[in-house]
């Protein structure tokens, strides 16, 4: 670090315990595991060390999302973009639609919607890494917690990743019998039906299974005249079964899963944006789009997926194996211009559109098989260790189309593209206690990637003829590790450092439709440093976690898509920096009520004096320095990477004489000011706002029937979260407002 950025991590350290003290007076954790209101606040259990531990002793800054909080933030049919903004530090975004989720914790994050790119969020599903983005989007039905781990990881489980990981664990089986069933109407037709069951099947042998089927009917009005149907509908269906088989030296869990997706992709929208302005024109109606495409805007996904979790109890040591596989086909088309006709063939609007631009992208197949073992001691040791190896091959065969709706020409476009992956690492790490209250641990992975591409074009719709097979090979090693501490200043109050070092193997880019060229990217390295303290006040009535951090990136890995070349391009900068805070806590000032808050700064910036990429195509007004044609994006932030991010909750039930209670609960999540590109525009940014959710209902005692009403998006906010670039002012627009009424049973 250098002078300057070590006085920045210092002040930061200062601030963040100053906020730390300060947030007392009100701050609480987004995601308060809800139920009572009442006595203490419970202690919140994480396996983010792969084993069971109580929050404050993991020396990592984590968010744990369960219960009502969960429940709240992800109803009203929506995918799981719906964590963005409820969680510190955490975007979620997609211009796909329902798949294709693009995770960014504390600012890092990637961009780039090509079917093969590289994500250095970690996404770890009944502990297996979904790796392609295509796998990423499947819905969150019974499952027992979401856990965001912030900061580089990899030398515990799974692959290794530079920013941080987004774990989500299902109910697993167990022998006493139970589920839920859950049936719910909304807004524009939607239904919402989740049930699952599980106990007892023989002696040591147990099961469950659980379903999710969420529909929506079309609510989106094509005026262009003779544009087709309307838009906006989907039905998506997911299942889930699980065998267990437990003893007292074994544990085997085998979890097969699957999802079925149809409807309406990215909904693009010509010239939204009023020019010189991040606002959208005058007059604009979100139940409106101007399309003619012949086939519109559709998508089709089909997953499905094995996991096998084995845990044998050899007395002073266990042995643990995931064994996981995934399949996944795809196939998305959409207008992207966003409108009507071209400059070449008029009629055209809204507004001016220079060419069209329909094109498809189809994932014709997905394999990916993984496995891990891992051996550890007992955890009540005074030195803990564990240590494994992890080995990883995909196969990914895409395709890209392009089509001419305006001479009826069909597919003027074609190119194939097949990337192989294989990844392999071993890795370790000891926990030690010198003293009850000083926990150290250290950490250290070896790993080793490679890719290789192969790709060609038939057709170019740009009259670039067709293109022969193009052959790219990327791969590297490298050491990533982790120290850490933890020290128990009482017992109610933890502090603890960590210092990390990441690693992003090297990228391939090579979206052969609009180009000939294949872009690579090196390896990137990120070395995080991290100080916080998480602690219980107040006779319990107050937890209070935060942490205070700062990051440089070597080699950074960016894509620049879109601009004026309508391509798609891998770069690496020089060096990228990131510092900020986080805070949460959970509040119960009197009976019956609970409040949370949370808040986190992330400061970003791209830091290459000569690294310059092209700007917009489609009119917009560029900010930066423009030399030749190109802009200059040394000190930009990176792109989807809002510098405030903050969420609230307040839960307040009234007890019935009948035993049961009624309750009021409402969520809100603001999500500072994004530039969604590497360069800075007037057009291409979305200042801060605030989205909110009301849920109110009845309980009854036994706790078995719910009935409840809710809104989501309840103030209607209409606001940009990303462009096409390429040609017009296209953007698209969040989720509209939606009510609805859900019923629950539990047994």
């Amino acid at each position: 670090m250098t002078k300057r950025n070590r006085r920045a991590f210092r002040t930061l350290m200062l601030s963040g315990a100053a906020l730390s003290l300060l947030s007392t007076a009100g701050m609480a954790s987004a995601q308060t595991a809800a139920g009572a209101n009442d006595g203490p606040i419970d202690q919140i259990v994480v396996t983010a060390r792969k084993r069971e531990e109580q929050v404050k002793d993991v020396p990592v800054s984590v968010t744990v999302m369960a219960g009502q909080g969960l429940e709240a933030a992800s109803s009203g049919g929506l995918d799981i973009s719906f964590l963005s903004a409820r969680v510190p530090s955490l975007v979620v975004e997609s211009s796909f639609g329902r798949t294709f989720p693009r995770f960014y914790i504390r600012g890092l994050g990637n961009t780039d919607f090509d079917l093969n790119a590289s994500q250095p969020v970690s996404l770890v599903y009944d502990d297996v890494v979904y790796e392609n983005p295509i796998l990423k989007g499947f819905p969150v039905f019974d499952v027992k917690g979401i856990e965001v781990l912030r900061g580089p990881q990899g030398t515990l489980f799974g692959r290794n990743t530079p920013a941080g990981v987004v774990k989500f664990d299902s109910v697993k089986p167990s022998e006493t019998f139970g589920g839920y069933a859950k049936l719910g109407v909304r807004s524009f037709n939607g239904t919402d039906v989740e049930a699952a069951v599980g106990g007892a099947l023989a002696p040591g042998w147990s099961a469950r299974a659980s379903v999710l089927s969420q529909t929506q009917g079309d609510w989106v009005t094509n005026a262009h005249l003779g544009g087709g149907k309307t838009l906006g509908d989907y039905r998506d269906q997911a299942g889930r079964v699980q065998l267990r088989y437990q003893d007292s030296d074994l544990d085997a869990n085998l979890n097969v899963h699957g999802r079925k997706l149809s409807g309406t992709s990215q909904l693009f929208r010509a010239n939204i944006i009023a020019p010189g302005t991040n606002d959208l024109v005058t007059g604009f109606d979100p139940k409106k789009v101007y399309y003619d495409g012949g086939a519109g805007n559709n998508q089709t996904l089909e997953t499905y997926g094995a996991t096998a979790n084995v845990a044998y109890d050899m007395g002073a040591l266990t042995l643990t194996s995931v064994t996981g596989y995934e399949h996944a086909k795809f196939y998305g088309r959409g207008d992207i211009d966003g409108g009507f006709g071209a400059s070449y063939a008029p009629p055209f609007g809204p507004g001016f559109i220079p060419f069209s631009s329909e094109t498809a992208d189809a994932v014709d197949g997905l394999s990916q098989f993984s496995q891990e073992i891992r051996l550890s001691n007992s955890a009540k040791e005074k030195l803990y260790w564990q240590v494994g190896a992890y080995s990883f091959n995909e196969t990914v065969k895409i395709s890209s189309y392009s089509f001419d709706s305006l001479f009826g020409a069909g597919q003027n476009g074609y190119a194939n593209q097949k990337q192989d992956t294989t990844a392999w690492a071993l890795f370790g790490s000891a926990t030690y206690k010198p003293s009850d209250k000083l926990t150290l641990t250290g950490g250290l992975r070896y790993s080793d990637d490679s890719k290789d591409f192969s790709g060609y074009r038939s057709v170019s719709p740009v009259g670039g003829g067709a293109l022969p097979t193009v052959k790219k090979s990327v791969g590297d090693s490298a050491m990533s590790w982790d120290v850490s501490a933890v020290y128990e200043v009482s017992a109610e109050a933890n502090v603890y450092g960590r210092i990390a070092r990441g690693f992003r193997a090297p990228s391939l880019q090579g979206r052969l439709l609009f180009g000939d060229v294949v872009t690579t990217a090196k390896s990137e390295f990120v070395t995080s440093y991290e100080a916080g303290v998480k602690s219980t006040l107040l006779d319990r009535k107050l937890r209070l976690d935060a942490s205070t951090f700062y990051y440089e990136i070597k080699n950074q890995q960016l894509t620049a898509i879109g601009g004026a070349g309508n391509f798609n391009q891998l770069l690496n900068a020089k060096k990228g920096e990131g510092y900020g805070f986080e805070i949460e806590s959970e509040l119960r000032p009197i009976e019956h009520l609970a409040l949370t808050a949370a808040v986190s700064y992330n400061h970003t910036e791209i830091k290459d004096a000569d690294l310059t990429v092209g700007p917009c195509g489609g009119g917009c007004t560029v900010t930066d320095p423009v030399v030749g044609g190109a802009a200059k994006i040394n000190g930009n932030s990176f792109p989807n990477a809002p510098e405030w991010i903050m969420d609230l909750t307040g839960r307040y039930s009234y007890p019935l004489a009948s035993g049961g209670e009624v309750f009021v609960y409402t969520d809100w999540a603001y999500k500072g000011q994004t530039n969604f590109f590497l360069y800075t525009s007037k057009e291409y940014v979305v200042d801060g706002y605030w989205e909110g959710g009301l849920r109110t209902g009845y309980i009854t005692a036994d706790g078995k029937k719910e009935f409840t009403v809710y809104g989501r998006n309840i103030t209607d906010e209409v606001r940009l979260v990303g462009g096409v670039d390429f040609n017009n002012l296209t953007g698209f627009i969040n989720p509209p407002r939606v009510w609805g009424a859900e019923i629950k049973l539990r047994y």
